[in-house]
């Protein structure tokens, strides 16, 4: 016999277990399928910014026409920020959550010139952003490199922990009342009547009104099975953490000359990102490469000289999730009933608590046309014991 919930959610990182919490507390029962352990690929091994910004390096390659497409994005991302300076309380956790502002910073007047571009796309989206000046830089910088010419100033974004954030999530959804099944990998997905039936190992099944598809880097393989594919992949990128220092770094911090996240972690240490590329490595697994991390560490201490003193304690790499034109799948797919995405490109981190709400809103409220999966349960799903 197939256990039966109503729903289940296939990813067990932050994204899934803070849905899974999100239901749990909704009414439903929900179990959280994970083919390894929970919270333990991107949602741990991010560097923990909280981005509301519209990217400059795809505004600076794509133009003006994409940064509007995004513009809602971005507005969405600070909701999810909104969000996060919630968190804490909402799962009784510390998370290191702080939200002091991001800042983009200019090197050069063509910089400079882009970042006012991108800037008046932000503000007609209705992000709290301003410009800086060399004065400002001066008076709420100082830890920059001398020569920049200005930057935008975001006041909502910031940093929180990535290795306790999805843990915490899961905790409480499983508090909640949530199955979690970790080293749980899906082998099939296909509608079963009015709900699906999953495949799991062993010749096992899993029964659920709704399916929620919150599977990362495989979630295209679990649309394209539940007959409702979209575009998306992996992308190996690195990050490095320095030896700690005295508070610094307020700020999120970007360069408009490279890519570059700079962020202070609330017991010191230096956070040096920005997406430079990893190596593919055996087994799926991505490796730092020397070449990347020489160069993240270049741009980092150009743009802030304390960086060259220390010691990098630790590089890492890791996947991240994208899509071509940086924008969501997140909802109910067509022609799939009852199949939810949940797929945040990019930025997933920050989306991940707003994200959780919405797909829930869908699940237990129902869309246009469709029956909540509460409404279906005594009929079609016998709550699991």
């Amino acid at each position: 016999m197939a256990r039966r919930f109503d729903v289940a959610i296939i990813g067990g990182g932050i994204t899934g277990c803070a849905t899974a919490l999100q239901l749990a507390r909704g009414g439903a029962a929900v179990v959280v399928l994970e083919r390894g352990e929970i919270a333990a690929l991107a949602s741990a091994a991010n560097s923990g910014s909280l981005h509301a910004q519209i990217p400059f390096e795809p505004f600076a390659a794509k133009g003006e026409a994409w940064a509007r497409s995004f513009a809602p994005v971005a507005r969405f991302l600070g909701g999810a920020v909104d969000v996060w300076k919630t968190v804490e309380v909402t799962l009784g956790v510390e998370l290191e959550v702080s939200v002091k502002g991001g800042l983009l910073v200019a090197a050069t007047a063509d910089q400079m010139r882009l970042a006012e571009r991108k800037f008046e796309i932000e503000r007609v989206a209705g992000l709290d952003v301003e410009l800086w000046s060399t004065a400002d830089l001066a008076a709420h910088a100082p830890y920059l490199a001398p020569g920049h010419v200005g930057g935008v100033f975001c006041r909502n974004e910031g940093k929180a922990n990535p290795l306790v954030a999805g843990r915490a999530f899961a905790a409480a959804a499983a508090r909640a009342g949530a199955v979690i099944r970790r080293d749980t990998e899906v082998a099939g997905l296909a509608r079963e009547g009015r709900g699906w039936r999953i495949g799991i190992a062993a010749g096992e099944t899993v029964d659920a009104g709704a399916v929620v598809n919150a599977a990362g880097a495989e979630a295209p393989r679990l649309a394209a099975m539940a007959g409702a594919p979209f575009a998306a992949e992996g992308f190996p990128i690195q990050a490095s953490v320095t030896e700690r220092v005295a508070p610094c770094l307020p700020h999120l911090l970007y360069a408009a000359r490279e890519k570059l996240t700079l962020k202070q972690t609330a017991a010191g240490s230096l956070i040096i990102g920005g997406g430079w590329p990893a190596r593919p490595g055996s087994g799926g697994r991505p490796v730092v490469d020397p070449a990347s991390l020489v160069a993240n560490l270049e741009v980092a201490g150009a743009t802030m000289p304390a960086i060259a003193g220390l010691r990098v304690l630790r590089t890492w790499a890791a996947v991240v999730n994208g899509t071509e034109d940086w924008l969501p799948v997140i909802g109910e797919a067509a022609g799939a009933p009852g199949f939810f995405n949940a797929f945040f490109p990019w930025m997933g981190f920050t989306a991940a608590p707003l994200v959780a709400r919405r797909v829930a809103e869908a699940v237990l409220g129902g869309g246009a046309g469709h029956d909540s999966v509460l409404g279906r349960r005594a009929a079609a799903l016998p709550a699991s014991g």
